[in-house]
């Protein structure tokens, strides 16, 4: 669980203070997309968490708003089997839903029926949430972001009061490429302030110089399109990962200490490093394809062969690239990334390597080579951070061994089945906007992959890799053409 959860439990320092979180405020949480997978999966269960927490205020109340014929008793009981599958099967051992929590949320589940662009669904939202705190949460497709926020505006749901707070979440893509992210950013400032507006990003809701040689980030799945082969056709593994998740990792490792910690503070100091990245050139990028393979243990199909894909489709499942940062800090230091689909693992982590240690000291003893000095920063599917270095080999001998010291969240804190969406939720609830992405931000990471997006898809370019490899050779190439290596995915 988030370290927000964990530390919900009052804490009293030194001199009596209290460090425990606060509550949140009073409020409507509405959900745009209240019947779909997103908030079965990843929204309530975040929200059972916050209140298994204590964190939410007793005036919280939630409305989903979706198309389906569906009675709030109905929505009850598809929100509880939902629970009950998420907390039986996020951790090895099964955990019990807390009947006590589940009492406290039920009688405050409600739900609207009606279409996402009819003015009267707007007026039923209306008539639940008053003049009360709202947060509404786009948890539809992208292309409802624009009219949900239009409509809004009409009905004047975001309109402020002088002791009450109206604002959006709004989910990925934001947009599909530069202009259209600017359009969107546009659109929605006619209707909502910034500071109204919450980009998520949910790889940020998880908790986890001079002598660094580079760093690597992945993000690897081992799942295929599954069942968006309509949507993943479109969009690829750029549009996909790239501009938000990748982007946002190598902007919060790379990114200044801000000079406080508010919100725009942070968010100066990742758009400075986003707007320093050095245009990229066709021999910084590999584009890669899933091909037949073997992912545990099973026979898999190719991106070609899964229902709904062109079977010469040129769209790439693997993208690796290195970026260059124009800056005084990272000069000479590219980081590496890579993200993809049907891959050795299920891995999404930061690795910075350190600079090799002068080799003189051990010339005229058997060791060969070095261990390489890494800190690894996993992210997902387990927190914590591994460092990676030489020791000598106990004995009269100078013999180095390579070792590892590991922490892991989950062996330290109590931590419980979390879904990644818990701090942030929170955070939006009490109105800190820190670990949301800014109009700017978006715009930053897009324009930093907009060169691969105008150079188009080329069967040239398109390497192919094995389901259930470390990815295309090519990828190992661009490493290799500078004296390194991945770290292994699986």
């Amino acid at each position: 669980m988030e370290n927000i959860i964990a530390s919900a439990i009052s804490q009293v320092g030194d001199g009596g203070q209290d460090y425990s979180p606060r509550r949140s405020p009073p409020g409507s949480f509405v959900i745009f997309g209240g019947g779909g997978d997103l908030t079965r999966r990843l929204l309530l269960p975040a929200i059972y968490n916050l209140a298994c927490a204590g964190l939410l205020d007793d005036g919280f109340g939630i409305v989903a708003v979706d198309r389906a014929e569906l009675s709030d008793e109905q929505l009850r009981q598809n929100v509880r089997a939902a629970l009950e599958d998420f907390t039986a099967r996020r951790r090895a051992e099964a955990v019990p839903l807390r009947e006590d929590v589940w009492e406290w949320m039920q009688p405050r589940i409600r739900y609207v029926r009606g279409d996402f662009e009819e003015p009267q669904t707007y007026h039923d939202i209306a008539g639940m949430v008053g003049e009360q705190n709202c947060i509404f949460y786009l948890a539809v497709a992208a292309r409802f972001f624009g009219p949900i926020v239009d409509r809004l505006g009409e009905a004047g749901l975001v309109r402020e009061g002088r002791h009450t707070f109206r604002r959006v979440i709004v989910e990925k893509p934001f947009g599909s490429d530069l202009s259209s992210a600017i359009a969107l950013n546009t659109r929605l400032l006619r209707t909502l302030d910034e500071q109204q507006i919450y980009r998520i990003d949910h790889y940020l809701g998880k908790e986890t110089v001079q002598n660094i040689d580079h760093v690597q980030i992945t993000a690897a799945e081992t799942v295929g399109v599954e069942q968006r082969a309509r949507f993943y056709e479109s969009t690829g593994a750029l549009r996909d990962m790239v501009p938000n998740h990748v982007m946002q990792l190598l902007a919060m490792t790379a990114m200044e200490a801000p000079i406080s910690f508010e919100a725009d503070a942070v968010r100066n100091e990742k758009t400075k490093v986003l707007d320093a990245i050095h245009p990229l050139a066709p021999s910084d990028v590999v584009r890669g394809q899933y091909a037949p393979g073997v992912v545990g243990g099973k026979e898999v199909p190719g991106y070609r062969q899964e229902p709904g894909v062109d079977p010469h489709s040129l769209t790439e499942t693997y993208m690796a690239m290195k970026f260059r940062i124009d800056n005084w800090r990272w000069a000479g230091v590219p980081f590496y990334v890579r993200t993809g689909k049907r891959l050795a693992a299920r891995k999404t982590e930061i690795a910075i390597h350190f600079k090799s240690a002068p080799y003189a000291l051990f010339r005229d003893t058997p060791v060969d080579r070095l261990t390489p000095n890494i800190m690894v920063i996993h992210i997902q599917p387990t927190e914590g951070v591994t460092l990676q270095f030489s020791a000598k080999v106990p004995g009269p001998a100078v013999r180095l061994g390579g070792v590892r010291m590991k922490f892991d969240y989950a062996e330290w804190f109590s931590e419980g089945p979390s879904t990644g969406y818990e701090t942030l939720i929170y955070d939006c609830m009490i109105g800190d906007a820190t670990l949301f992405q800014r109009a700017d931000n978006i715009e930053a990471g897009w324009r930093a992959v907009q060169p691969v997006l105008d150079w188009g898809q080329d069967a040239r370019s398109l390497a192919f890799y094995a389901a259930g490899s470390e990815g295309p050779e090519a990828a190992d190439a661009l490493l290799a053409r500078d004296h390194r290596h991945w770290l292994k995915i699986g």
